[in-house]
Order: structure tokens, then C-alpha cells, then sequence
């Protein structure tokens, strides 16, 4: 009898994260509620503690026909708000290039809780920002909340490659750019009057905590090779899914 009951508790479970919906699935309820080519003006789509998908989605959008910026909101398949953003500033060049995305935000989730597990941190939500990074490559920025909702972490996923690219509270802050910057410190300096030359910058490569560094840099680049490695099993084109 219990074990019915477990079958039906997990089959229940496994059906109701089928039913939340995704950022793709909030861009598609957003180009039936305004026009398809809504879809190629997005600016940031965003949701905030999702378990692990957020019940509401905000998104931000170039306003062609009355200018600014336009936020429409879908909670349960439905536009639940739509009215001018209150953000200020331009969103010239900050269009997300929808044809280059590669990673719907339950597929940042599936890397974000690997790259959690792999530095061993502990979540019981997931906050979600899609916005262009300063080459104007989508980009996931995946922040991880405590039961209490304080922030654990926070991952940067590329949507085009699914790459992680930067970690925040995770790995002592490790990043692929120190994981480079590393290989190319040369471990000898050079030597005048006969006593070594070591710069402020080296010091602070060779202080008490180097070691710490040194193994947080290398389970980081693990554990992005991993999840790049999990890429081919997340990854979801989102101009099949929109065209579907």
C-alpha cells in the first residue's frame, strides 16, 4: 500500500514540473498575445524563485510602436500584465538574438544544480535572468537561494554554446579567466642585483591562500567541462521550438 502510494506521489511530482513552464514557453505566450515578430525584440526575460521554474515571467521587450521599453508578464500560460517598463535607460543594441538560442531556462537549471553539486552548494530555489553579455551573446544568469531565500550563488551560463563562463559564491569565485590567467604565471621571476623580483600582483598569487586557489580553479574547470560535456542533452533550439 505505501509503496502505491509513493508510485503516486513521485508520478504526481514528475507531472507537475512537467506543467511549469519555461522561458520558452513564456516568449511563445507572448508573441501569440502581441505578434511573432514580437519574439526578435526581447531585451530580458527574468523569474524569481523558481522551484525550479518560476510561476511568473517577465519580460522586457522594445516598444516599436510607442517607443520605450514594454513589460508583459505570463504567470499559468497567460499574460497577467502588460504596460510600459519602468526601466531607465536605452536598450539600443541590447536585443537578444533569439536564432542563437541554444538553452531554455529548465536546461540552465539542469547545469546550474551541477555546477551547484560539483562545489557543494545547497539551494531550494533558482532565480532566472536572459539578457545579452557585452559581446551581445545571450546569456544565462542562474542565482541559487537558501530555504530563507538568501542568495547561495550564482552561475553564468552561455544560452548560445551552454558554457559556463563565471561563478559568484561558488569555487572561491573562480572563473574561467583565472583559470587562463593561472596557466600564464610564470612561477620564476626574473632576478636584479641579485634578489628576486616578485610584483604586488604575484604576491597576491603566492599568499596564504594560493593552495585554496589552486584547487578551487580545478574544480571549477571540471565541473565546466562537465557541464559543457551535458550541453548536447539540454540543449533546445529555440527557433525549432517557436516554429514548431
Amino acid at each position: 500500500m505505501w509503496k502505491m502510494l509513493a508510485a503516486l506521489v513521485l508520478v504526481s511530482s514528475t507531472a507537475l514540473a512537467q506543467e511549469q513552464f519555461s522561458a520558452y514557453d513564456a516568449l511563445r505566450v507572448v508573441g501569440v498575445h502581441t505578434s511573432r515578430d514580437a519574439v526578435n525584440h526581447v531585451v530580458s526575460v527574468t523569474g524569481v524563485r523558481g522551484n525550479p521554474q518560476p510561476q511568473t515571467w517577465r519580460v522586457l521587450m522594445n516598444d516599436r510602436t510607442r517607443g520605450g521599453i514594454r513589460e508583459i508578464q505570463v504567470r499559468n500560460g497567460q499574460v497577467v500584465s502588460d504596460r510600459p517598463s519602468s526601466v531607465v535607460g536605452s536598450a539600443e543594441g541590447a536585443t537578444i538574438n533569439t536564432s542563437r538560442l541554444n538553452l531554455d531556462s529548465s536546461g540552465a537549471f539542469e547545469v546550474a544544480s551541477h555546477i551547484a553539486e560539483k562545489s557543494g552548494t545547497r539551494f531550494d530555489s533558482a532565480s532566472y535572468t536572459l539578457r545579452t553579455d557585452q559581446h551581445g551573446d545571450p546569456v544565462w544568469i542562474v542565482t541559487l537561494h537558501s530555504v530563507n531565500g538568501g542568495p547561495v550563488g550564482t552561475i553564468y551560463i552561455g544560452a548560445n554554446r551552454g558554457n559556463v563562463t563565471r561563478t559568484e559564491g561558488m569555487f572561491a569565485g573562480a572563473t574561467m579567466a583565472d583559470v587562463q590567467t593561472e596557466r600564464e604565471v610564470p612561477r620564476d621571476r626574473g632576478h636584479e642585483e641579485g634578489k628576486e623580483e616578485v610584483s604586488e600582483e604575484g604576491d597576491k598569487e603566492h599568499g596564504p591562500l594560493y593552495g585554496v586557489r589552486q584547487r578551487m580553479r580545478g574544480y571549477f574547470q571540471r565541473a565546466q567541462d562537465e557541464a559543457s560535456g551535458m550541453f548536447d542533452r539540454v540543449r533546445r533550439s529555440f527557433s525549432d521550438y517557436i516554429n514548431r
